[in-house]
């Protein structure tokens, strides 16, 4: 069975950074299911059905918090005692929200007039900042160990993961 006391990163056998190869995670997410899946316990007793399954749920909570680069991040933070999306402070620097507040009217437009193509333009920009902020997360994290400046860059990262979302979401109504 697993080790409850380890972090996600240890659980995973990965270092504790933003960066990591999701190819590795993938793999040892498989190879620890495969070793502590609850099926493999059927006819165990009670108690290890139970440890089976309590370590595959583990299991499965770290490899979504890692497979995420938000949750990753948030996680990272959480380490080092930095709250990345503490309700206290929902700041954000003023002409990023004003970029996005421009955008959700786009959006908006482009749904009324019911312009797929406008749409998608918009929702490739979105992810095109959504990747460029990923390498500059990483650099904070990783190298510079600048929890604090890092917290706010996540805090932009989960706003566009979610406008990306809500703009993925006005196509499907389109479709539909």
């Amino acid at each position: 069975m697993i080790d409850f006391s380890r972090n996600h990163f240890e659980l995973f056998g990965l270092p504790e950074r933003f960066g990591i190869d999701p190819g590795a995670l993938d793999r040892r997410y498989r190879a620890l299911q495969s070793e502590i899946h609850p099926d493999r316990f059927a006819t165990s007793g009670e108690t290890e059905r139970r440890v089976a399954l309590q370590s595959s749920a583990r299991v499965n909570e770290a490899y979504s918090a890692l497979k995420d680069p938000v949750t990753r991040a948030q996680y990272l933070l959480s380490l080092h005692g930095v709250d990345a999306l503490a309700e206290s402070d929902s700041s954000l620097p003023l002409d990023f929200l004003e970029r996005q507040l421009e955008r959700r009217e786009v959006a908006s437009d482009a749904l009324r007039a019911r312009d797929a193509p406008a749409l998608e333009a918009l929702l490739a920009d979105v992810r095109a900042d959504y990747a460029a902020l990923e390498p500059h997360l990483a650099a904070l994290l990783d190298a510079d160990s600048a929890w604090s400046a890092a917290r706010m860059r996540v805090r932009e990262l989960k706003f566009l993961g979610k406008l990306a979302a809500d703009v993925d979401a006005m196509l499907g109504e389109l479709d539909s």
